[in-house]
C-alpha cells in the first residue's frame, strides 16, 4: 500500500489545472514526467485540521515574496525539488491566504529529523523551515488570496488518492487472508471452513465492494465538477478508510499470532491504512464537511 505519489497529486490538482500559461511551461513538464517531484505544504505545527490558521508569512518585496514560518508532516520533504505551499500574504482567515511555488535549493529552506512512522516508510515526512526565502511574484499560483480555495481543490483530489490507497490495502488483505485460511488447517480442517470465519470475509468483501463504488462515483463527480463533488469526496474518504481499516485489522486477526510477525505482509498494511484515517482532512473533519453540505439544503 505505498502512499500516492505526491508529485502527481500536486501537478494535476493544483499546478496544472491553476497556473498561468508560463508557469506550466516552467514547472509542468517536468513534473508530469516526474523528472522533478513535489511536496504539498500545507499543515503547520500549529494548524492541522484548522488549515485556514496558518501562520507562515510571504512579505512582499519589490517583485519577490519573502517567506518566514515552518510547514509540519510534509510527505516528501527533502527529497523533492518543488513545494506547493499555502503562505499568509494577507490577514486573518482564508481570504488572507496565498499559494507559491518554491524552488527547493531556494536559500533559507532547511528541513526538521525525518519522522518516525508507524507506517508510510517508503517516503520520508519532516518539517520544512522557511528562513527568509526569497520566492519570485512569478511563481505565485492562482493570484493573491486565492491559496485556501486552491488548497481545497487539491484536497479533494487528494482524499479519493487516500481513499484509493485504502482500497488497495483491503483488497490485498482479503486475499492474502483467504488464502491464509484455507492453508491453515486447525481442528483437521482449513480456518475458513468455519461458518463465523466466511461470514466475517463475507462483511469484508461487502466494505471493499461498497468503498470502490463510492470512491468512484466521488471521481466521476469531481471529475464532472459537479457542485456535490467536495461532498462525496468527503463521503468517499471517511467511508473507505474507516471501513477499510477495519477490514486490514480483521485480515491481521484472522493470521493469528503470525499478522504480528514482519515477515508476513498483513502488518504493513494495517501499519499503513491507519494513518488514512488522519491524512487529507481527519475522520471527523470529514463528518463536518459532509453534515454542513446536507444541511445547506434543508
Amino acid at each position: 500500500s505505498s502512499p500516492p505519489d505526491f508529485s502527481v497529486f500536486v501537478f494535476e490538482a493544483v499546478v496544472s489545472t491553476q497556473s498561468t500559461g508560463d508557469q506550466k511551461e516552467r514547472f509542468c513538464p517536468s513534473l508530469s514526467s516526474m523528472e522533478t517531484l513535489a511536496s504539498y505544504c500545507l499543515t503547520e505545527p500549529g494548524s492541522g485540521s484548522d488549515a485556514a490558521a496558518l501562520s507562515t508569512t510571504a512579505k512582499r518585496d519589490g517583485d519577490n515574496f519573502v517567506l518566514n514560518g515552518s510547514k509540519a508532516f510534509i510527505s516528501g520533504a527533502g527529497a523533492t525539488d518543488v513545494l506547493v505551499a499555502m503562505v499568509r500574504t494577507g490577514g486573518k482567515g482564508p481570504k488572507g491566504v496565498s499559494a507559491l511555488i518554491i524552488d527547493t535549493s531556494s536559500p533559507g529552506i532547511s528541513y526538521g529529523a525525518k519522522e518516525k512512522k508507524v507506517g508510510w516508510n517508503n517516503q520520508p515526512t519532516c518539517v520544512v523551515n522557511f528562513d527568509d526565502v526569497i520566492v519570485p511574484e512569478s511563481n505565485l499560483l492562482g493570484g493573491e488570496g486565492q491559496g485556501f480555495k486552491l488548497a481545497m481543490h487539491g484536497l479533494n483530489g487528494g482524499r479519493i488518492n487516500i481513499a484509493s490507497c485504502s482500497l488497495g490495502s483491503a483488497q490485498q488483505c482479503i486475499e492474502d487472508v483467504i488464502q491464509y485460511t484455507t492453508d491453515r488447517k486447525a481442528f483437521g480442517s482449513p480456518l475458513n471452513s468455519n461458518q463465523y470465519i466466511q461470514f466475517k470475509l463475507a462483511d469484508m468483501a461487502t466494505s471493499i465492494t461498497t468503498s470502490r463504488q463510492m470512491v468512484r462515483q466521488a471521481a466521476r463527480s469531481l471529475d464532472a465538477k459537479e457542485p456535490n463533488a467536495a461532498a462525496l469526496c468527503a463521503m468517499a474518504k471517511l467511508f473507505a478508510t474507516e471501513k477499510l481499516f477495519t477490514v486490514c485489522d480483521d485480515a491481521l486477526q484472522l493470521h493469528g499470532g503470525y499478522g504480528y510477525l514482519k515477515s508476513y505482509p498483513v502488518q504493513q498494511f494495517w501499519r499503513d491504512s491507519r494513518v488514512h484515517r488522519i491524512l487529507e482532512g481527519t475522520s471527523e473533519v470529514m463528518h463536518m464537511l459532509v453534515a454542513r453540505d446536507i444541511m445547506k439544503h434543508l
